[in-house]
C-alpha cells in the first residue's frame, strides 16, 4: 500500500516554484595594504584630510560629491570611510592620486548599494521566499560589516533592516495563507476519505475504481498536513480504497466462477440442441427446445466471447429445425385446404339448423354432420380457430336449447319452485294479520315494520311466481 509521502511527493514538487537564483555575491575586496609605520613627523601631516578637487560624478566610478562627503583620502594614499562612529580605513591606494583612490573605493560602494537595490526589488516583488530573503539579507549584512567602500553604509544597512520588516510581513501573510490553504486542503481531504467510504460499501463496480483513482489525484495534488491529522484522513482514504477492491475482487471471482459454471452447462445445452435439430417430430422437439431456452436464460451468462460463439450454435440447431417444421407444415397446409372447403360446406349446412325449432330433428342432423366434420381431416392452421368457431358456435346453441327443455322438465325443480311460492303465500298471510293487528292497537312503528316486510315477500312472490310459470 502507497503511502502519504510517497503519493505526494511529486505532486509537491510540481507545485513548489522553481527556486530563484541568489544574489551573486561581491567580489572579494581585498584588504588594506599595509601601510609602513610612519616618522613622528609625518603622524600630524597624516592626521589631515588632504584637499582634493571633486570632479563631477555623472558617471558611476567617479569621484563626486558623495564620495567628498562620506570619505577622504590621507597623503600617504589611505582611504577612509566617515561613519556614526567616526572615520574608519578601508584601504590604501600610494601609487595612485586622490581622486583615483576616492573613485575606486566610491565605486565598491556602487556595488554594494546596486545589490541591496537588486534585492529590495526582489523581496518586494515577492521573487524570494521568506526564509531565503532574510538569509540574503543578513549575508548582505555581513559584507557591510567591514565594506571597503567609501558611501552611505549606513544607509543601506537601514535599507536592509526595512527589508527584514517587510520580510516579516510577508512571512507572516504567507503562514496565514498556508493556514487557509491548509485548511481548505483538510476540508477536501475530508470530502475525498468520506466519498471514497461511501464507494467502499457501494457496488459500482464499473465507475467506483475510476473514481477512486480520479480521488487519488486529487489527494496527492493537496499539500500535506499536521503529520497526525494527514496520517489519520490518509488512513481512512486508503482502508477505504482497500475495502473495495477487495470486495470488487470477491465480486469478480465470484461472477467468473458463475460464467464457468454457465459455460459448462451451456455447452450441453448446445450439444442437445444441435443432436434434436433433424428431428421431424414436431410437437414434442418443439417442447423440448422451448425447455432447453428456459435452462439457456436461467444459466446466466459465460465468458463473453464464448457465450456469443455458443449462442450462435444454439440458436443455428433451432432455427434448423424450426425451419424444417415450418417447410413441412407449408406442404400440409397446402394438402389441408381441400380439408377446409369441405367443412365450410359442412358448416353451412350446420348453420341452416339456427334457430333450432325441433330439438330431436336438429340433435340428429348435427351428430351427422360432426360424424362428417371429423371425416373430413385436418385443415391449414389458419383457419383452425376460425372453422372450430363456428362449429362450436352451432353445438352451443343446440346444447342450450336441449338444456333449457331439460330444465322446464325436471320435476324435483318445478316442486322447489312451488313449494317457494306457497312458503312466501303463507308468510304473505301471517304478515297481513300481523299488520292488521298492530294497526288496532295503534302501534305505528309495528305497522311499518310490518307494510315493509310485506313488501319485499310481494316482489319474491313475484319473482317465485315468474319461475314456477316457465315449467308451464
Amino acid at each position: 500500500m502507497s503511502t502519504p509521502e510517497s503519493d505526494q511527493t511529486a505532486a509537491e514538487a510540481e507545485a513548489a516554484p522553481a527556486p530563484t537564483p541568489p544574489v551573486p555575491p561581491v567580489p572579494p575586496v581585498p584588504g588594506p595594504t599595509p601601510v609602513p609605520t610612519p616618522r613622528p613627523g609625518a603622524m600630524a601631516a597624516a592626521a589631515s584630510p588632504a584637499v582634493v578637487a571633486a570632479p563631477e560624478a555623472d558617471e558611476p566610478g567617479e569621484t563626486g560629491e558623495t564620495g567628498e562627503v562620506w570619505g577622504r583620502v590621507a597623503e600617504d594614499g589611505t582611504v577612509y570611510v566617515r561613519t556614526a562612529d567616526g572615520e574608519r580605513s578601508v584601504g590604501q591606494m600610494p601609487d595612485a592620486t586622490a581622486e583615483e583612490a576616492l573613485a575606486f573605493f566610491t565605486k565598491r560602494y556602487d556595488d554594494l548599494a546596486f545589490e541591496v537595490d537588486l534585492l529590495e526589488k526582489r523581496v518586494r516583488a515577492g521573487a524570494l521566499a521568506p526564509d531565503e530573503a532574510a538569509a540574503s539579507v543578513k549575508k548582505v549584512h555581513g559584507t557591510l560589516q567591514d565594506a571597503q567602500a567609501v558611501g552611505d553604509l549606513a544607509g543601506l544597512e537601514a535599507r536592509l533592516d526595512q527589508l527584514s520588516v517587510t520580510i516579516t510581513r510577508q512571512r507572516e501573510k504567507k503562514k496565514a495563507e498556508r493556514a487557509k490553504k491548509l485548511e481548505r486542503a483538510r476540508g477536501e481531504k475530508e470530502r475525498i476519505a468520506g466519498e471514497a467510504e461511501k464507494l467502499a460499501e457501494s457496488e459500482d463496480w464499473r465507475n467506483g475504481a475510476n473514481r477512486l483513482r480520479d480521488l487519488l489525484e486529487e489527494w496527492k495534488a493537496l499539500p500535506r498536513l499536521d503529520k497526525a491529522v494527514d496520517d489519520a484522513l490518509w488512513r481512512r482514504f486508503s482502508t477505504a480504497r482497500t475495502t473495495y477492491t477487495r470486495r470488487r475482487k470477491s465480486h469478480f471471482g465470484e461472477l467468473n466462477e458463475k460464467r464457468d459454471s454457465a459455460r459448462s452447462v451451456k455447452e450441453q445445452l448446445v450439444v442437445e440442441a444441435e443432436k434434436l435439430a433433424d428431428s421431424t417430430e414436431w410437437g414434442p422437439t418443439a417442447g423440448r427446445y422451448r425447455d432447453l431456452m428456459r435452462q439457456w436464460k436461467a444459466a446466466g451468462p459465460a465468458p463473453r466471447a464464448l457465450d456469443e460463439q455458443l449462442w450462435r450454435r444454439f440458436r443455428a440447431a433451432q432455427d434448423a429445425f424450426f425451419g424444417a417444421r415450418d417447410a413441412a407444415n407449408t406442404e400440409l397446409d397446402r394438402e389441408f385446404a381441400a380439408n377446409a372447403a369441405a367443412k365450410e360446406e359442412i358448416l353451412a349446412e350446420a348453420e341452416k339448423l339456427l334457430p333450432v325449432t325441433d330439438l330431436r330433428a336438429a340433435k340428429e342432423a348435427f351428430r351427422d354432420l360432426a360424424d362428417r366434420w371429423d371425416a373430413a381431416g385436418k385443415v391449414p392452421r389458419d383457419r383452425i380457430k376460425e372453422l372450430e368457431g363456428r362449429m362450436r358456435t352451432v353445438e352451443q346453441a343446440i346444447r342450450g336449447v336441449e338444456d333449457d327443455q331439460w330444465r322446464r322438465s325436471n320435476p324435483e325443480a318445478r316442486a322447489r319452485a312451488a313449494d317457494t311460492v306457497a312458503q312466501l303465500e303463507a308468510s304473505i298471510a301471517d304478515l297481513e294479520t300481523k299488520r292488521e293487528k298492530a294497526a288496532a292497537a295503534g302501534n305505528s312503528a309495528k305497522e311499518a315494520e310490518h307494510a315493509s316486510a310485506l313488501e319485499a315477500r310481494r316482489s319474491w312472490l313475484t319473482e317465485a311466481q315468474r319461475a314456477l310459470d316457465d315449467f308451464s
